[in-house]
């Protein structure tokens, strides 16, 4: 088994049991919470198999539902992620998405900001709105998903600065 195959699954466990054990339990101003699992969707390589990805970012969402006894929509709203992600990578860096030449670690910080932020809006929308599960109050699913998209921007971006790799 390759190392990066072996960073990815120990980085699947970490923000699987972080997101579970300890960030569900924030609840920042009575219901913000940080939604940091989403990284692993973020740092996935560009090439990898759509296919296995969607399998993956299904069972990664599964399992904070089953663990958070959420009813399936954070499985759903990982699975649209995931699906809408080449669209995102592409509006986010152009050219580079397309000849597969971006890195994470060598973007410029504006491109990453973006590309975080189109994907955790997403994400955000999907989780909400099925949680909510009704038009009548699209106000609310807009409010919750707005405040937790900032917070769950504001970590993730904190926590890729923190972890990033120092590729010279």
């Amino acid at each position: 088994m390759s190392n990066s195959i072996l960073v990815h699954i120990g980085r699947f466990i970490v923000l699987i049991l972080a997101q579970s054990l300890l960030l569900n339990n924030i609840n920042f101003l009575g219901y913000l919470n940080p939604y940091i699992y989403i990284i692993f969707i973020l740092l996935a390589p560009i090439n990898i198999n759509r296919s296995l990805f969607l399998i993956t970012s299904f069972f990664l969402g599964l399992c904070i539902d089953i663990l958070g006894d959420s009813g399936g929509v954070h499985a759903a709203a990982c699975l649209v992620a995931t699906y809408v992600r080449p669209f995102i990578l592409r509006t986010a860096f152009g050219l580079s998405y397309e000849f597969q030449t971006v890195k994470l670690s060598k973007l410029r910080f504006g491109e990453r900001f973006m590309y975080v932020t189109l994907t955790v809006v997403v994400h955000h929308l999907v989780l909400f709105s099925l949680e909510v599960f009704n038009f009548m109050h699209i106000l609310i699913i807009l409010k919750k998903a707005l405040f937790t998209s900032l917070f769950t921007i504001l970590m993730t971006m904190l926590i890729l600065v923190l972890f990033r790799k120092n590729d010279t």
